[in-house]
C-alpha cells in the first residue's frame, strides 16, 4: 500500500549484482546476489534505522512488531511467562491480547505458532496444548512447575491480575469497588458479543431482502431496503457508538487516557468487520456518510490508529477478506451492490488505479494517514514531519506530510524488506517452475498458503 516499487539505489543494485542475465529473476536463490542488494538497502537512511530497530527487537526492546519474540519493557530478569500466539497475525484472540501486553507493558516471551490454515502446529506445541488453540499462555512458576491458560480472556485477565497499578502497570479494569464501573464493563463485554453475533449473521449467512411488508409492519419495521442482518448489524453498531460518545474521551471508559481492556476486545474484530463490511456488503463504515453517523466510533478508530502498538498488528482489508473465510467461512455477498463491486474491485486491485503504479499518495477505502503510516523510527530517518509539527511522532495524524519524502521511504523500507527476505521469497515463488511444480505438498485453506514449497 505504501508504494512497491524500487528505489533507484535498489535498482541499481540489482543491475550490478546479475551476472550473465540482465536481471534477477525470480527463481535466483544466489545468496550473494540478496546479500548486496540487502547491503544496499541498509545503506540508506531508512535502511540503517531498520536494521537498529531489528537489533533492539532481538534484545527484547525496540516497537512494536508482529513477529518479537521477547518483549521486556526495561525489565532486566528473564520473563516467566510464554504467549504462543499466530505466526502472521491473523488470529483476533492474539491480537487483543497483544494489545493488552503492550499497553500495559508486561514483561514476555513470545512463540510463534502456525495456525491450521496456513500451516501444521509443531508436536511440541500440541503436546503442550493438544488442542491447538491460540492464543496460549505457559506460565513457569516459582518452584519450577509449568501451567497452560487457553482461551483469551482468561489469559488477559489473569494478565491484569498479575501486573497491578500497585507495582507500576497501567489499570485496565474498573476498580472493583466501582460497582457502576463493573456493571459498565460488563454490559459492554455483553455489547461486542452482541455485534460480533451481527456481524456473523450478516457476513456469513445469505441475506433475507427487506424487513419491510406486512411482517415488517407485524414486527414494527419500516421497508429501508436493507437486509434484516444488515439492519440488525447498523443498530447494533449504534449501541456501540452511544456507548463510546458518553465519555468525555474516544475511550469506553474515562477512568484512563489510553485504551483499556474492553477497547481491545472490542477492537481487533471491528477491525475485521471493517474490511470485510466493505468488500461483501459495500458498505464502507470509514466514509464521510457513516463518519456522520457513527461518529463516536471512528473517532475511536481515529485514536487507535495514531497508537504504534495497534498498528503493529493491524492488517489491510485484502489480507482480511482472504484470511476471514479459512477462520470462518466464506463471505456471503450483498447488501449495497455497486458499492460492493466497487470496493471488490479497489481492494484486489482491479480497478485499474489501486495497484497501479505510480500509486495516489492516499487509499480513499482504508485511509493511510489518520496516524504514523509506516514505523516510527522510519518516518524519523527519513525526516517526515507529523501534522503535529513533530519529526516522526506518535499521536498524530500525516495527512499534510510530504507525499514525495513519504513515497521514498515507503520504497526504501519496501525494498530492505524484501531484500532481507529474498530467498525465502524465491523459494516460494519457484514453486511455479518446472520443477517446482512436481513437489507433493500438502493443502491448506489460505489461499497461497504453502509452508513446504521448494524449487
Amino acid at each position: 500500500k505504501n508504494g512497491p516499487s524500487s528505489s533507484k539505489t535498489l535498482t541499481s543494485a540489482a543491475s550490478s549484482s546479475s551476472s550473465s542475465s540482465s536481471a534477477l529473476t525470480m527463481s535466483s536463490t544466489d545468496t550473494e546476489s540478496w546479500a548486496k542488494l540487502q547491503s544496499a538497502a541498509s545503506a540508506t537512511a531508512v535502511g540503517a534505522a531498520l536494521d537498529a530497530e531489528s537489533d533492539a527487537r532481538k534484545n527484547g526492546t525496540g516497537a512494536p512488531f508482529v513477529q518479537n519474540k521477547l518483549r521486556l519493557f526495561g525489565s532486566e530478569e528473564r520473563p516467566k511467562l510464554t504467549l504462543y500466539r499466530d505466526h502472521a497475525g491473523w488470529c483476533p484472540y492474539c491480537q487483543k491480547t497483544m494489545l493488552l501486553i503492550e499497553e500495559k507493558q508486561i514483561p514476555i516471551n513470545i512463540e510463534l505458532v502456525p495456525m491450521r490454515s496456513y500451516g501444521d502446529k509443531p508436536q511440541s506445541f500440541l503436546q503442550m496444548v493438544p488442542s491447538g488453540l491460540l492464543p496460549a499462555l505457559l506460565v513457569e512458576t516459582s518452584d519450577g512447575r509449568k501451567q497452560v491458560i487457553t482461551e483469551s480472556q482468561v489469559i488477559m485477565e489473569l494478565l491484569d491480575q498479575w501486573h497491578p497499578v500497585e507495582d507500576g502497570f497501567r489499570q485496565m479494569m474498573p476498580n472493583e469497588s466501582d460497582a457502576k464501573g463493573m456493571q459498565r464493563y460488563n454490559e459492554l463485554a455483553r455489547l461486542e458479543r452482541e455485534l460480533f453475533s451481527w456481524w456473523c449473521t450478516l457476513i456469513f449467512r445469505p441475506e433475507s431482502r427487506g424487513a419491510g411488508g406486512f411482517f415488517g409492519k407485524m414486527m414494527g419495521s419500516e421497508d429501508t431496503g436493507m437486509s434484516v442482518a444488515m439492519q440488525g448489524f447498523l443498530d447494533c453498531l449504534s449501541k456501540v457508538d452511544d456507548a463510546l460518545a458518553s465519555t468525555s474521551g474516544p475511550w469506553f471508559f474515562d477512568f484512563a487516557d489510553y485504551p483499556t481492556m474492553i477497547d481491545f476486545i472490542f477492537v481487533s474484530h471491528v477491525e475485521r468487520m471493517l474490511a470485510s463490511c466493505a468488500f461483501w456488503k459495500g458498505l464502507n463504515l470509514r466514509s464521510e456518510k457513516y463518519r456522520r453517523q457513527f461518529p463516536g466510533l471512528n473517532a475511536w478508530l481515529d485514536a487507535f490508529e495514531k497508537r504504534e502498538c495497534y498498528l503493529a498488528f493491524k492488517s489491510d482489508y485484502y489480507t482480511h477478506v482472504k484470511d476471514i473465510p479459512p477462520q470462518y467461512g466464506p463471505g456471503y455477498d450483498g447488501g449495497f451492490d455497486n458499492d460492493r463491486i466497487e470496493h471488490q474491485k479497489s481492494i484486489t486491485g482491479r480497478d485499474g488505479k489501486s495497484w497501479t503504479l505510480p500509486l495516489d499518495f492516499d487509499d480513499a477505502l482504508q485511509p493511510l494517514y489518520r496516524g504514523p503510516p509506516l514505523p516510527l523510527c522510519v518516518l524519523k530517518a527519513a525526516g517526515i514531519v507529523g501534522d503535529n509539527g513533530i519529526v516522526g511522532g506518535e499521536g498524530t495524524s500525516y495527512e499534510k506530510a510530504d507525499p514525495v519524502k513519504m513515497a521514498e521511504a515507503s520504497r526504501n523500507m519496501a525494498g530492505w524488506k524484501l531484500a532481507g527476505n529474498g530467498q525465502n521469497v524465491a523459494k516460494f515463488a519457484a514453486r511455479g517452475g518446472p520443477d517446482g511444480s512436481k513437489n507433493p505438498r500438502k493443502g491448506f485453506g489460505a489461499e497461497l498458503a504453502d509452508p513446504y514449497a521448494a524449487p
